[in-house]
């Protein structure tokens, strides 16, 4: 596996190859960042991967500093993994200059959910992705379905810029008990990793419920939606959201969705201590 740090030093490796498969990651890998390594086999050849730590998309409150780096450990697993590339820019290497050019999402789909909560957050995770869509120019990229609004924004900035890559979406990768696959899940202690498996089991328990309601109403949506955020209060959970939403778009279902019964998504966020955990489960 070659590691290379330098843009210009990757195209030249990269000239000629049309087929390139492209990972992006932030590090600190586990089985769902090599599940995603696996799935870009299929979908191309070479496989490259990235590890960048992008600042723009953390918040001033957030943990850019504290996010765990584990760049060692990760060459190990990518080179058992036989990916060919590993992209491993520094700061100066992919921001010589400031940033001024920035990529915001539109408002009714990048200010809901994890916008709301993260202000400016998918303008930094566009900005960087179509620099490193650029930087290595790849026919397919892809991305885990655990960001679920993440992967949706991706798709459409690629859709309407015209970019040359298909986003392949890839499943959720979870641990025995359910738990989703996350970097930000080391951060849990003993008690709190006990706990963490009740997000999903709260969201399959809805997902259930609404598959055993026939008339479905916009009414119905809204009280299963607060009965999921009194449920993770009461277990001393900080909830910033559990919603309901089309899956097509992320927007709030109408009656008419609901009657027809188009695919719909639930999605979570919610601090457990200190730890902030999301999950969806497609409905």
């Amino acid at each position: 596996m070659k590691i290379i740090s330098d843009i210009h030093e990757l195209r030249n490796h990269l000239r000629g190859q049309n087929r390139a498969s492209f990972v992006p990651t932030m590090g600190n890998l586990h089985e769902g960042h090599l599940s995603l390594m696996r799935q870009a086999r299929l979908h191309g050849d070479p496989v490259v991967a990235s590890i960048f730590v992008n600042r723009l998309q953390f918040g001033p409150n957030e943990d850019f500093e504290a996010y765990p780096r584990t760049f060692e450990a990760d060459i190990e697993k990518l080179e058992k993994e036989g990916v060919y590339i590993l992209f491993a820019p520094t700061e100066k290497d992919l921001y010589p200059e400031p940033q001024d050019y920035q990529i915001d999402p539109p408002k009714d789909l990048g200010n809901m959910l994890e916008g709301e909560f993260r202000p400016g957050f998918f303008k930094g995770v566009c900005t960087v992705v179509l620099k490193l869509f650029s930087c290595v120019q790849p026919s397919a990229a892809i991305f885990g379905k655990k960001d679920y609004q993440q992967l949706m924004i991706i798709r459409r900035m690629a859709h309407q810029l015209a970019l040359p890559v298909t986003i392949v979406p890839a499943e959720t990768i979870r641990a025995e008990d359910g738990l989703a696959l996350s970097s930000r899940n080391g951060y849990l202690n003993t008690e709190e990793r006990a706990e963490a498996p009740y997000l999903y089991q709260l969201l399959g328990q809805i997902q259930k419920q609404i598959h055993n309601t026939q008339d479905l109403s916009q009414a119905t949506v809204m009280a299963f939606e607060q009965q999921a955020m009194a449920a993770l209060k009461q277990r001393g959970w900080m909830p910033d959201y559990t919603a309901i939403r089309l899956q097509n778009n992320l927007q709030v279902p109408t009656q008419e969705n609901l009657l027809n019964r188009d695919p719909l998504v639930m999605l979570a966020a919610a601090k457990l201590g200190k730890t902030r955990l999301i999950d969806n489960l497609e409905i």
